[in-house]
């Protein structure tokens, strides 16, 4: 992914692999409640700010990438862990999914808000899946990537107990999503880059693949 930068672009630390121009690029601080939130659910972004003038290419282990534009009002919940970078006009907070309880110890997610274009990393092209009411969609938690942050969220077990004790079907649970909006899946199960493994548009310039 290329960004032309013409002040400042926040990504993702470590996913400049290269630039021209006058650039600095420096860790960025994502405040306090971010950081405890981040150190305490291993969700959230590490970030680095790039500031000056020129264009920088972004990559993360080999992935996809594609954009979101999102407008003022919009609000998309993402897993933190397919964030490449993002305008400055957008923010996050790190929160927690609702109605997933204590399932694998609770999931939390990054909530983005403002306006700006947003950069996702995918294992493979992006699965955008309309959600209607009363029309749930279910989805692997390993798959997804994020969805509209409206949308009602609950953890759904498909598996009778009968199922379980002849050895599953290996599709135990499942993010149920309900109401208006989208679903953004990935076609894989498979690690999404370095960082699963720790769990955890108005541009200034311009981004462009």
């Amino acid at each position: 992914m290329k960004y032309v930068v013409n002040g400042e672009v926040l990504a993702r630390q470590g996913a400049m692999i290269a630039y021209r121009g006058q650039l600095q690029f420096e860790a960025k601080s994502q405040g306090a409640g971010n950081f405890i939130r981040r150190a305490v659910t291993g969700e959230g972004v590490p970030l680095m700010a790039c500031r000056g003038q020129g264009e920088i290419w972004f990559a993360n282990a080999s992935m996809d990438c594609f954009l979101i534009d999102v407008e003022q009002g919009d609000a998309l919940s993402i897993n933190g862990r397919n964030v490449l970078l993002f305008d400055p006009g957008l923010q996050y907070q790190i929160q927690k999914v609702p109605g997933a309880g204590m399932f694998g110890g609770g999931l939390f997610n990054s909530v983005f808000t403002g306006q700006g274009k947003l950069a996702i990393t995918c294992d493979g092209p992006p699965i955008v899946i309309p959600v209607a009411p009363n029309q749930p969609v279910f989805v692997d938690t390993d798959a997804v990537i994020g969805w509209s942050a409206n949308l009602q969220s609950t953890i759904q077990k498909s598996q009778s107990l009968g199922s379980m004790l002849r050895g599953g079907s290996g599709e135990l649970f499942q993010l149920a999503l309900n109401g208006q909006g989208f679903v953004i899946i990935q076609p894989s199960e498979g690690a999404a880059g370095p960082q699963q493994q720790s769990k955890g548009g108005g541009l200034l310039g311009g981004l462009g693949g």
